[in-house]
């Protein structure tokens, strides 16, 4: 087992992503050896570790003058591609297994993707339902709908209790990571001071248990809802577990299934959470392998932008995006509408260059990698992909942030004025946009009904949108 990351990295991950990496590694290693295994653990910070997974592994197999290799595919292009030419660098035969943590093949994705023109979340996620059986009645959805996305969208009502996030107290090894990572990586993003994931296989299923238990009643309602100072809500805070192998995607499901047929948690509920995970997850895996490698260069808008220093300092006047990125400071974590609908939107909007958007998503959550995170960030929050993960871009103004959520109290800006200094920036930014792009996007039925708003407004009020547009993304986006 090797911790190869490098100082040097292009990516900079956040400090608990780290801990939590390393340290997950490091407990399932002692595990390993508790039941009688041989472990060979190169450590972060071991003397002659140069942070290179194929030098590590050439040094391992001189080490042991072994016979053969055999490994999962990786989940990540570049290194799939490196491990093609392994068995001929080092002259041994090579095995790649299949990644079994999902619930479709990389072959059956493109099978199904084959001669589609359009590649749609949605039919996808029926082909695996039916394939599965969840949910179904016969060859029909329960309940009579396939997605109950619309119920999913109600704001948290005042006197709501909610649930507490399930956190975990580092133990020797992880606190011994925990100073690793403060010594060697001290100008990463982020904040160790209230690491609490989960790094056992048995405190991960701990996690999953108060999910289903205490959060998955009501996930399904307030999916879609912000909350100030409240960092998970209903949310399920398990996909840091799920991509790193401590829960498998299979099995949480069927925690939730289960819960559906004990009738302690709704249909809406269930529905939404599996559509998450067969879903959206495997949905966004197979665009990946699709599209790569040159996914990763897609800029539909041609925005070039720099990242404003807010989206590492959380120092900005727009309570909704200091809440959303300071969370994600001190956790590694925002949940998926405060990450597409607050950060997104805000890079969409402004034109911010794709790739170092997707630089910062890499970077700053618990849950990112690159096969999940990239179709994520240039498909759905940046539609820099022209359409292939959504069938619009998912721009909004400050109208959807306050109906969504309580970020717009004692906000420097007011949501409801759309010009002049008070004006929420989100607001004039989308009209902005509209017009900036209005050649590329006016022929999308779905953006139709703003275009129409768009042509009934005034000259004078859009040369006024794009001006203080212009001026503030001159003056108020300091490149970090």
């Amino acid at each position: 087992m090797l911790e190869v990351y490098q100082r040097t990295s292009r990516v900079r991950y956040h400090q608990q992503k780290l801990v939590l990496v390393f340290s997950a590694m490091r407990h399932f290693a002692q595990e390993l050896r508790d039941v009688g295994y041989r472990v060979d653990y190169v450590a972060q910070d071991q003397a002659g570790n140069n942070g290179s997974f194929h030098q590590e592994l050439l040094k391992a197999v001189n080490r042991y003058a072994v016979d053969r290799i055999i490994v999962t595919e990786s989940s990540n292009w570049n290194l799939w591609r490196q491990m093609q030419g392994w068995q001929q660098k080092l002259g041994i035969p090579l095995e790649i297994r299949e990644d079994t943590r999902f619930f479709c093949s990389r072959e059956i994705f493109a099978a199904w993707a084959k001669d589609r023109k359009e590649l749609r979340m949605e039919y996808f996620y029926r082909m695996l339902r039916r394939k599965t059986g969840w949910l179904m009645d016969g060859e029909l959805p329960v309940g009579g709908q396939w997605n109950y996305d619309r119920e999913n969208r109600k704001t948290i009502p005042k006197g709501v209790t909610l649930p507490a996030w399930r956190r975990f107290q580092p133990d020797a090894i992880t606190q011994s990571v925990i100073e690793l990572v403060r010594d060697r990586f001290p100008d990463h993003f982020g904040e160790l001071g209230s690491f609490g994931w989960a790094v056992t296989r048995q405190d991960a299923l701990a996690a999953l248990e108060d999910f289903i238990h205490y959060n998955l009643p009501s996930f399904g309602d307030y999916q879609d809802a912000m909350q100030l100072g409240e960092d998970s809500l209903f949310h399920s805070t398990l996909s840091p577990y799920i991509n790193l192998g401590l829960l498998s995607p299979r099995e949480v499901c069927e925690a939730a299934l289960l819960a559906y047929r004990d009738g302690t948690a709704g249909l809406t509920a269930v529905e939404g959470f599996i559509r998450q995970i067969l879903g959206w997850r495997e949905f966004m895996r197979g665009v990946y392998w699709l599209k790569m490698p040159g996914y990763r260069s897609s800029n539909y808008f041609q925005a070039t932008r720099p990242l404003p220093d807010f989206y590492w300092s959380a120092e900005t006047e727009m309570r909704c995006l200091h809440e959303a990125i300071n969370a994600t400071r001190r956790t590694a974590y925002a949940h998926h509408i405060q990450r597409l609908m607050l950060t997104g939107n805000f890079a969409l909007l402004s034109g911010i260059d794709p790739v170092a958007v997707d630089n910062w998503y890499l970077s700053v959550y618990a849950d990112a990698y690159e096969w999940v995170e990239m179709p994520n960030t240039l498909g759905m929050a940046l539609y820099a992909d022209g359409g292939v993960v959504g069938s619009k871009p998912y721009a909004a103004s400050g109208a959807y942030i306050q109906r969504m959520s309580d970020y717009c109290q004692n906000c420097s800006y007011d949501p409801k004025i759309k010009l002049g200094e008070q004006a929420c920036p989100f607001n004039y930014l989308y009209w902005n946009f509209l017009m900036e792009n209005e050649e590329r996007l006016k022929s999308n039925p779905r953006m139709a009904m703003p275009y129409r708003t768009l042509a009934r407004m005034p000259e004078k009020q859009r040369e006024q949108i794009k001006t203080q547009s212009q001026f503030f993304l001159e003056n108020n986006q300091k490149e970090g």
